[in-house]
């Protein structure tokens, strides 16, 4: 009782019951054991309300961290969430709550139930879910890249338009994902018996947030093709003499026969994306938000109609007006890069 007190009442409102029996004429000492509190508890908030630091979220300054409010098992299971299972011996990559009960009685002679650790592990701020693919993100070019990306569109004409480009699979799997349902029941998704794929080339127009897209049975340079073909249709060179597509490595992307169409059409020129850096292409959001729509959990016993799902989806919903990521494009390595590109262009046209 007394430590779920002082939880509720830690700081800023404990302050408060200090300074009113205070002003009612008690002493350090009979606040102290009125509140169930220590003397330095009461000199601190007394100290703070002269100063004027004591205001609605004020914390004692010998406890402004959590972990002093911690019992010292749950401080020992900080520490083990912090390194992986493998490290003490267990054949696991993850931890469940059942095993750091274990492993917190082997080390440190604590004897705590795993529902216990599931409670207060809730209370420090941890949750049970899936984690997320990240790519490598290596690429030696990776700066200069994201530089002359962020530069072309700081300094994009107003007669020309930017695009970020990739493909998409739609999977007649269905993709599974969370949703609400009963407590005690679990909806069952079905799986066909042999799975279908379709594939959608979208290019998404940084500036207006529409989406030039086509579709496929096969995601090869073909594919690619017919979206530059669309693209170049659906913004006239009258209006648009500059078209820029930003896109990845991928193979279908460089081949032979897309050069030789490049050659022909000087009006669109690609530029590329840093490898294994999906956060760089706002597109990846756009096509995350299809499977949302679209695939996840869907119920289509045939691809054509999932597809048509897809295409109405595309033509109904949006613009999708997602921005460049400030975690990628705006850090301090790229921002010099695109100072000293910015450089370069005013001593080009001096």
């Amino acid at each position: 009782m007394l430590r779920e007190l002082r939880q509720v009442r830690y700081g800023y409102l404990l302050g408060l019951h200090i300074l009113l029996l205070c002003g009612a004429g008690y002493n350090p000492t009979e606040i102290a054991a009125c509140l169930f509190c220590s003397r330095s508890s009461v000199y601190r908030a007394i100290k703070a309300y002269q100063r004027g630091q004591l205001t609605a979220g004020w914390f004692p300054e010998e406890e402004t961290t959590p972990n002093r409010r911690l019992f010292y098992w749950q401080r020992s299971l900080l520490a083990l969430l912090k390194k992986v299972p493998r490290v003490f011996g267990w054949c696991r990559t993850r931890w469940s709550c059942g095993v750091l009960a274990l492993q917190l009685q082997v080390q440190c002679g604590y004897a705590v139930s795993r529902e216990t650790i599931r409670r207060a592990l809730h209370q420090l701020g941890y949750s049970w879910k899936r984690a997320r693919p990240r790519g490598r993100d290596d690429d030696p070019k990776r700066i200069g890249l994201l530089a002359q990306i962020r530069y072309l569109i700081e300094t994009l004409p107003r007669n020309a338009a930017l695009f970020f480009a990739d493909e998409l699979d739609i999977h007649l799997l269905p993709k599974v994902g969370y949703e609400w349902m009963p407590k005690g029941t679990q909806r069952e998704v079905r799986t066909p018996g042999t799975n279908e794929k379709h594939y959608l080339a979208g290019a998404l127009d940084y500036q207006t947030g529409q989406m030039v897209h086509v579709t496929g049975e096969r995601k090869n340079r073909f594919l690619f093709l017919h979206l530059l073909e669309a693209i170049e249709q659906a913004y006239p060179a009258s209006r648009y003499p500059h078209l820029y597509v930003v896109a990845d490595n991928y193979k279908i992307h460089t081949a032979k026969a897309v050069n030789e169409w490049l050659v022909d059409h000087p009006r669109i020129q690609l530029v590329w994306l840093p490898s294994y850096c999906p956060k760089a292409n706002p597109i990846e959001r756009a096509f995350g938000d299809i499977h949302d729509k679209c695939t996840r959990n869907h119920q289509r016993k045939r691809l054509r109609d999932l597809v048509q799902d897809v295409l109405r989806h595309l033509r109904v919903n949006g613009p999708w007006r997602y921005r460049i990521s400030s975690e990628v494009y705006y850090t301090p390595e790229v921002t010099r890069a695109v100072a000293e590109l910015e450089k370069e262009a005013n001593l080009q046209a001096a």
